[in-house]
């Protein structure tokens, strides 16, 4: 006849504490690797921006004048049919910058150096996430951060990815520290333009870009008729960070279903040992 007596709570209880033994690791996990990543990013960032200069606009108002007029007949040529081509030096782009409001959350933190070799150079004044710690009384939710700075140059290719124009980085150099490739390769592409993909000028005018390229020491923007633009960079890359961290997550699964299987298969044995009597 079947074993009819009480259960042994074992099965339930071990389970349970599998899964909160689990749960700690992955919560013990994710903290050290935020703060080993933290650590890393203090060793090429500094805890102040620089001065990225802006372009003074009351020295250049022969030359803006003269952009602003390229700039419409460009957003001109892309409404029609034919074919659109738009050139900007270092200059024109620093001074765009300055002078339209779309461009204002660049001001003081990015700057064009030079344009030449298939790259721009890029002075950069980024800020990033630093340590975490417990939050402040006046600031929102347990935990923030205090920030920290990426001041250098930045070394990257204009392409085309999905009709937004971004910035692959070749290198980020930093005086007297080195930033890790996997810092790079996680940062890149940088999406410089995504905050304008809703913007009902330059939204529609980055949709109908077909190439983009740098050519006699400037940035050419083009649409050729009946062109299809093919994305220099694949989603993959654009996915590799996110990649990464579902392989980690991954591994960690992995780990829980291997314990969990090894309490599983000591309870069911026990629970066979109750049921034959010994």
């Amino acid at each position: 006849m079947p074993n009819t007596g009480p259960r042994s709570p074992f099965a339930g209880c071990a389970i349970l504490i599998a899964a909160l033994v689990v749960m700690v690791f992955l919560i013990a996990f994710s903290i050290t690797s935020l703060f080993r990543q933290s650590n890393e990013i203090i060793k090429f960032t500094a805890d102040q921006p620089v001065a990225i200069p802006v372009e003074p606009l009351d020295q250049h108002a022969p030359e803006l004048t003269a952009l602003a007029a390229r700039l419409d007949a460009f957003h001109h040529q892309l409404a029609g049919k034919d074919r659109a081509t738009l050139t900007l030096t270092a200059d024109e782009m620093n001074l765009a910058i300055a002078a339209y409001e779309p461009f204002n959350d660049l001001r003081g933190t990015l700057r064009v150096i030079a344009i030449g070799d298939g790259v721009m150079r890029l002075a950069i004044s980024f800020r990033l996430n630093g340590k975490p710690r417990l939050a402040r009384p006046d600031e929102h939710g347990w935990i923030s951060s205090d920030p920290r700075f990426l001041n250098g140059t930045m070394v990257a290719r204009p392409v085309l990815l999905n009709h937004e124009l971004v910035l692959s980085i070749d290198t980020i150099e930093v005086p007297g520290a080195k930033v890790p490739r996997e810092f790079i390769e996680q940062m890149s592409p940088y999406r410089i333009n995504e905050r304008y993909l809703t913007d009902r000028i330059l939204g529609p005018a980055m949709e109908r870009l077909t190439r983009v390229s740098i050519t006699d020491g400037k940035l050419v923007l083009e649409r050729v008729p009946g062109e299809t633009p093919a994305d220099v960079i694949g989603k993959e890359q654009v996915d590799s960070a996110g990649q990464r961290l579902f392989k980690t997550l991954a591994i960690a699964a992995c780990v829980f279903l291997a314990f969990a299987a090894m309490v599983a298969f000591s309870a069911f044995r026990a629970k066979r040992r109750e049921a034959g009597g010994g």
